[in-house]
């Protein structure tokens, strides 16, 4: 390797490296320990590569080293031990002694209150991706109240497979669960980075409710014939003019119907007047739950409409649950689940 002269072509590895190896030479400490395995293999190797630096070369990346140095406003704990022991003193005492006994659980190799303590529909998901073996230790280490809400949220026949295979472990020795509990601590007990912020079902929702009638419902008769479950739950998660009756609380009406320019408005409720079943149902229902001069007006003004071309209905009713999805996003509103209000 031949002496480096310039930093305009050098990697921010081969920079860190040169760093590194000033402060070693100086006599600093620093706790490259704390950095993951594959990032100090990379920087051995740097420092591997390197041989002599010119003063001018030291000099350049010495200065840019401490102009990011001026540049960081703050420096975040980094890691999940860190970070309790910074805020132990501004959680609330129950909160920050459950967090310092998992963390010092985990110092002594037991990873097991990280797990008990992921969230159900996580806990939930371990049952449906791990083996049957594993599942059953990882329900029976759960607190009884929370493993019953688990095996709920768990598929019937997986849930019964699992449920035999406590049965089995009586004799699975403490080693083999604290391996178990640390490999579903590092699986499961931390966020995974991903592409997007909403998780499919809301993608596809979001997309659907802007679609017009005619491709919304073909769209969903195909998903529906590849993955029916998957479909009810997009159907869930889209709010059309036909939802209005069944999902919007009677009180919430007024409200939602408020931030509706006039004519658009009427132009809605002519269009869901003289619509289908579902969507006359809904303009009825909204009328039903104004004021009676109002819904005397409004019924009055559809009336005298006249016929509407189908973009422009389509356009005014989107207006209108719009109007409503905004409500719901801002949590000034809630709509109703009509499963769960059938199953009540």
């Amino acid at each position: 390797m031949t002496d480096i002269h310039s930093t305009a072509a050098m990697t921010r590895r081969r920079k860190a490296a040169i760093v590194v190896q000033m402060l070693i030479a100086d006599g600093g400490s620093m706790p490259l320990a704390d950095l993951p395995e594959p990032l100090q293999e990379i920087l051995t190797g740097e420092l591997a590569l390197l041989r002599r630096l010119d003063r001018v070369t030291m000099d350049a990346v010495a200065e840019e080293f401490a102009a990011e140095l001026d540049a960081i406003g703050m420096a975040a704990p980094g890691s999940r031990d860190n970070a309790i022991t910074a805020l132990s003193s501004h959680l609330s005492p129950a909160l920050a002694s459950r967090l310092q006994s998992q963390l010092d659980s985990v110092r002594n190799g037991d990873h097991w209150p990280l797990v008990v303590d992921l969230p159900v529909p996580v806990l939930a998901r371990i049952m449906q991706s791990e083996s049957i073996e594993v599942c059953a230790v990882a329900l029976s280490k759960l607190p009884v109240a929370k493993a019953a809400e688990v095996l709920a949220k768990t598929p019937g026949d997986n849930a019964r497979r699992i449920t035999y295979a406590m049965s089995l472990t009586g004799d699975v020795t403490p080693d083999v669960v604290r391996r178990i509990g640390r490999a579903l601590a590092q699986d499961y007990g931390r966020s995974s980075a991903t592409a997007f912020d909403k998780a499919p079902v809301q993608r596809l929702g979001a997309i659907l409710n802007s679609a017009t009638t005619d491709t919304r419902e073909d769209m969903l008769a195909g998903l529906g014939a590849k993955d029916p479950a998957f479909a009810s739950d997009v159907r869930k998660a889209i709010f059309t003019f036909k939802d209005i009756a069944p999902r919007v609380k009677p009180t919430d009406i007024p409200t939602c119907i408020r931030s509706v320019d006039a004519a658009v408005l009427t132009t809605a409720m002519a269009a869901g007047l003289a619509g289908d079943a579902d969507v006359a149902a809904s303009a009825e229902y909204v009328l039903a739950n104004v004021s009676q001069r109002m819904a005397a007006q409004m019924r009055e003004d559809a009336a005298e409409r006249g016929p509407i071309k189908k973009a422009d209905a389509e356009t005014a009713m989107a207006a209108v649950t719009t109007a409503v999805r905004e409500l719901v996003d801002a949590g000034l509103i809630t709509l109703r689940d009509p499963d769960e209000e059938a199953a009540a």
